[in-house]
C-alpha cells in the first residue's frame, strides 16, 4: 500500500548496506541464523537497457512521435542506468525515434552523472548560465525530428515543456505514455526476477522480526528492526509502515502515539529494493492473545478478498474488474457500499516495478486489459473506524495463464507469516 520514500539522488537502484551480513559469493547474502541465504539476482544489464530503447523507437514509430524526452527519475534509470534526483537543474535523456539517445545535465554533474551511465549515450553539458532545453532543441534538429511530436514522460514536470516549446514554437508536445509506460508495465524475466528477490527478502525479514517485537514497542522500535533484518539479507531501500491498534482503521496511519500492547492489531506494510526493483507486502496479526471473534472474523474476510482478486486477474480482463469482483464480495457481507466505511475504502491493487506505486491501478473503471508481465499488488483491505483495521497485501504478476504471486499469502490469522 505504502510506496517507498526517494531519497536526493533517486539511489533506488543500489543494493544497500550489507549491516551484518557475509557475501558468500556473487549475488548471495549469508542470512541471519536459522534462516537460509537468498540469492541476489544480477542488476537489468546494458544490453536489456540497449533493447528497451529498441523497443521504444517502434513504438515511437508507430504512434507518430519523433523524439521522447525523460527526466531524472524511475524512467531515466529504466533506459538508461542514470540514477539521479530531481531538482531545478534539468538533468534528463532525449531518445529520438532512431540513432542513439543523449544525456543533458550540468556541467559540474557529468562525472557524476558518467559513474551511472549505463549505455553508449553523449552526454551534452550546460552551463548555470545557459538554457539547458536548447541543447535539446539543437539536438533535435540535428536529427531531423524537431517538428514532429515529442513524447514529455507522464511525470516530466511543467516547467520543462514550458522552456522546450519557448525553444521550439509551435511543436507539438504529446504523451509519451503509448511508449515509456507501454514499456515498463510489462515487465522481462530480469525485471520479474529482482522482484522476486525483493520479495523474499521482505517476507524473511518478517520473519525474523516477528519474534523479536515486544509489548510497548512503537512503529519506530519496529521499523528499526525491519531495517536492520533487510540490510542484513543483502536488500536497499527499506521502507515501513507501522500502524498499531486504531491507527491500522486508517489505511496510512494516525499522527497519535502508538505503542504495541497485548490483544491489539499489529500491521506491517514494508518492503525493498534489488537493484532498483521493489517490494510491496502487508501482513496484520494480533499481538500477544488469542484474536478476538471480530479480528479472526475480518482477518479471514480480507483473506477471501485476496483470494477473490487472485481468481478474477485473468489475461484479457479489464484492470477495474478485479476491484468489482472484491468490492461485491465485501458488499454481500454489508461492508460498503463501494469506499463506505466499515469496508475498503481504496483501491483493491496497484500496479509495482521500479516504483512501488506505478499504473496502473486495480480500480474501479480502468479499462486497461491485463496482459503477461504486468504486476500489481494485492491488498483488499478492511477497515473499522475506532476499532483496526486488517490489510493483507502480496504482490502478483500475469502471466499467459493466469496471475502468480511472488510472496504467498498467509494461511491464517495464527500464521501470519506462513
Amino acid at each position: 500500500m505504502h510506496g517507498p520514500s526517494i531519497s536526493r539522488r533517486w539511489l533506488l537502484g543500489g543494493v544497500g548496506a550489507l549491516a551484518g551480513a557475509t557475501v558468500l559469493s556473487a549475488g548471495a547474502i549469508a542470512a541471519p541464523a536459522g534462516l537460509a541465504p537468498i540469492k541476489l539476482p544480477p542488476p537489468i544489464t546494458p544490453e536489456e537497457r540497449l533493447a528497451r530503447i529498441a523497443r521504444a523507437q517502434v513504438l515511437m514509430q508507430q504512434n507518430g512521435i519523433g523524439s521522447v524526452l525523460v527526466e531524472s527519475g524511475p524512467s531515466l534509470d529504466y533506459f538508461t542506468g542514470v540514477q539521479w534526483w530531481r531538482s531545478e537543474r534539468l538533468t534528463g535523456a532525449v531518445i529520438p525515434a532512431s540513432g542513439e539517445p543523449i544525456i543533458v545535465t550540468p556541467f559540474f554533474e557529468k562525472p557524476s552523472v558518467d559513474e551511472s551511465l549505463k549505455i553508449p549515450a553523449e552526454v551534452r553539458v550546460w552551463q548555470e548560465h545557459e538554457e539547458p532545453l536548447k541543447l535539446v532543441a539543437d539536438f533535435l534538429k540535428e536529427r531531423g525530428v524537431a517538428d514532429r511530436p515529442i513524447g514529455s514522460e507522464e511525470t516530466n514536470r511543467y516547467f520543462i515543456i514550458d522552456r522546450l516549446q519557448q525553444q521550439l514554437p509551435g511543436t507539438r508536445i504529446v504523451s509519451a505514455n503509448p511508449v515509456v509506460r507501454a514499456l515498463r508495465m510489462i515487465k522481462t524475466p530480469a525485471e520479474l526476477a529482482l522482484m522476486q528477490a525483493a520479495s523474499d527478502i521482505t517476507i524473511a525479514a518478517y520473519r525474523r522480526i516477528h519474534p523479536q517485537i515486544r509489548e510497548g514497542m512503537t512503529p519506530d522500535d519496529i521499523e528499526k528492526l525491519f531495517n536492520a533484518a533487510i540490510a542484513s539479507f543483502g536488500g536497499g531501500s527499506p521502507w515501513a509502515l507501522i500502524l498499531l491498534g486504531e491507527a491500522a482503521a486508517y489505511p496510512h496511519g494516525s499522527g497519535k502515539p502508538q505503542h504495541v500492547r497485548r490483544g491489539e492489531v499489529v500491521l506491517l506494510d514494508c518492503g525493498c529494493s534489488v537493484h532498483g526493483y521493489q517490494s510491496d507486502i502487508s501482513r496484520t496479526f494480533v499481538f500477544g492473545a488469542e484474536p478476538t471473534a471480530e479480528q479472526r472474523k475480518v482477518w479471514d474476510q480480507v483473506r477471501k478478498g485476496q483470494d477473490i482478486a487472485f481468481a478474477a486477474a485473468k489475461v484479457g480482463a479489464a484492470a477495474g474488474s478485479v476491484d468489482d469482483a472484491v468490492r461485491a464480495a465485501y458488499e454481500s457481507w454489508a461492508y460498503g457500499p463501494g469506499y463506505k466505511l466499515p469496508g475498503l475504502s481504496h483501491r483493491t491493487g496497484h500496479g509495482i516495478g521500479m516504483e512501488g506505486h506505478e499504473p496502473v491501478n486495480l480500480v474501479h473503471g480502468e479499462t486497461t486489459k491485463l496482459a503477461p508481465g504486468m504486476c500489481f499488488s494485492d491488498e483488499p483491505g478492511i477497515y473499522i473506524p475506532s476499532k483496526f483495521g486488517v490489510r493483507l497485501e502480496d504482490c502478483f504478476y500475469m502471466t499467459e495463464a493466469g496471475p502468480k504471486f511472488f510472496s504467498q499469502p498467509p494461511p491464517s490469522i495464527d500464521q501470519p507469516f506462513g
